[in-house]
């Protein structure tokens, strides 16, 4: 829908809005051989490993795909497998294709750039693009075109041919970027294609869907806070003898040390019976132990 266009469009500007910014202040190519393609290429990939990761990581629908799947997948019955492999296949598509978003446009940019691609590649240019010193063996031949990057550290007699050598490694680069791009387009185009083709759904009807399920969505998470909140309510108000927020305040239950230590410390999700869980310590102590304690009067007038 929109949303998902406009928040793609954002990440897109971040990544080349951060990619200008991290090229400027840290790219600084070491013009040695065997260390280009090893700079030029930790910078290409790495950053967009990183972006890819985050992208899975930002995304809730990979969090719903994972959390609790080793209990439910024991309980899958083997006729219902196969469409529980098909429904886990499309949603890992759909997250994998939003997470692509930023490290693409990284590669994208940085392609057309060049720098990063010229720094990687450059002592491995043929020999037949430049006018090479006769009578050095390959290694030279490889240690000077290694320092191309670098203008100041190439000879002068070397100057155009070190200018011819980046202009058609800027080309290449730019090109491959351009091409990336391309296929990435037409894949998305055809992507969508194919999955309209494929609903089950109407145009309007598919329409309805999406607004359906976005609005459950914010009703579910209201409705959450909310229910969540008067859960909690009833062991703090347990615990303390009132409820937080009351203006009259008639008296207040003086916790033992015992109940003190019972609540502290860390606490993991406990399972109670095949349907419950105890999500905290306090929780835990509101359902298995009686409030019997010492209780104070609040007077009213202070």
């Amino acid at each position: 829908g929109k949303e998902v266009i406009i928040a793609n469009a954002i990440i897109a500007i971040l990544t080349i809005g951060g990619q200008q910014l991290f090229s400027f202040f840290t790219f600084s190519c070491p013009c040695h051989v065997g260390q280009n393609l090893i700079y030029g290429l930790a910078f290409l990939g790495v950053p967009a490993l990183i972006l890819l990761i985050v992208g899975y990581a930002l995304n809730n629908q990979t969090w719903r795909l994972v959390t609790g799947k080793r209990s439910h997948f024991e309980k899958v019955t083997s006729s219902n497998r196969l469409l529980e492999c098909k429904l886990v296949c499309f949603v890992l598509c759909s997250i994998t294709g939003r997470a692509l978003v930023a490290p693409v446009t990284w590669l994208a940019v940085t392609l057309i750039n060049g720098s990063y691609y010229i720094c990687a590649v450059s002592e491995y240019v043929p020999v037949y693009y430049y006018g090479a010193p006769p009578n050095i063996t390959a290694s030279e031949r490889r240690r000077i075109l290694a320092t191309f990057p670098c203008s100041q550290l190439v000879p002068p007699e070397l100057a155009r041919a070190r200018d011819e050598v980046i202009l058609l490694l800027r080309y290449q680069s730019q090109v491959a970027g351009w091409l990336l791009i391309a296929v990435v387009v037409i894949t998305v185009f055809l992507s969508y294609c194919l999955a309209s083709c494929f609903s089950p759904l109407s145009f309007l009807h598919f329409r309805y869907w999406s607004s359906y399920v976005h609005n459950e969505q914010e009703l579910f998470d209201e409705a959450t806070e909310q229910h969540s909140r008067l859960y909690a309510l009833q062991h703090v108000k347990k615990f303390f003898g009132f409820v937080p927020g009351s203006e009259n305040v008639k008296e207040i239950r003086i916790p033992s040390l015992r109940e003190w230590q019972a609540i502290s410390g860390l606490a993991f999700l406990k399972r109670v019976d095949e349907e419950h869980y105890d999500y905290s310590l306090l929780h835990d102590w509101a359902l298995k132990e009686r409030a019997n304690a010492k209780y104070l009067r609040i007077d009213e007038d202070p």
